[in-house]
């Protein structure tokens, strides 16, 4: 039993400690964030901590950082578009941010961005994802050719749209919700067909 207990700690590594972060973070926040807790949770003892981790600090900073560079590799991803794609890719990148996605990805996303107000190195983080998000949606947009401003309010008005609908709760509200949603994307968008055809 001792050497299983002995194995099971050499084979944890630092990233399932900040898997096991999140996994806390999405049922408590970041105030459940203890060592205690995580070593609980990995059936490990807290010297595998420390193993690791310089201290409770070290892994908040690595769970931002791991946080910070799914999220950018995520908006590339929805956001990239070949020449001549780019309304498609817009109506995608609604599409996808608007649908019923994983509910842990968006209590992580709410509960990281309460830190932000308490924490200034949570909020630096948090800023620069969000200026990503909005600098790629806007470049989609600028590429159907809008203008700067107009590109720009576009991707905030659709950013405003699918967090807000992320905290919602609206299927009472239209008995046709996919239908809504596309209404939605429409609208974001409309402008933005016109340029595309005019070009």
């Amino acid at each position: 039993m001792e050497n299983e207990s002995k194995q099971k700690r050499t084979q944890l590594d630092r990233q399932a400690w900040i898997a096991a972060a999140f996994e806390v973070m999405a049922e408590e926040g970041v105030a459940g964030l203890r060592v205690e807790v995580l070593a609980k949770r990995l059936k490990v003892t807290k010297g595998s901590f420390y193993w690791h981790f310089e201290d409770r600090r070290d892994l908040l900073l690595a769970v931002l950082g791991d946080w910070k560079e799914g999220r950018i590799r995520d908006i590339l991803k929805q956001t990239r578009a070949q020449p001549g794609h780019e309304l498609e890719q817009i109506y995608h990148a609604i599409d996808v941010y608007s649908a019923s996605r994983n509910r842990r990805g968006v209590v992580i996303e709410l509960a990281v961005r309460d830190w932000a107000r308490r924490d200034p190195e949570a909020a630096a983080i948090v800023a620069e994802v969000d200026d990503i998000r909005l600098r790629c949606t806007r470049d989609l947009f600028l590429a159907c050719g809008l203008s700067q401003e107009e590109a720009s309010s576009r991707s905030m008005l659709l950013y405003a749209y699918v967090f807000g609908l992320s905290l919602m709760l609206y299927d009472k509200f239209h008995a046709d919700t996919s239908r809504l949603k596309r209404d939605i994307a429409d609208i974001i968008a409309r402008h933005t067909r016109e340029a595309a055809s005019a070009d």
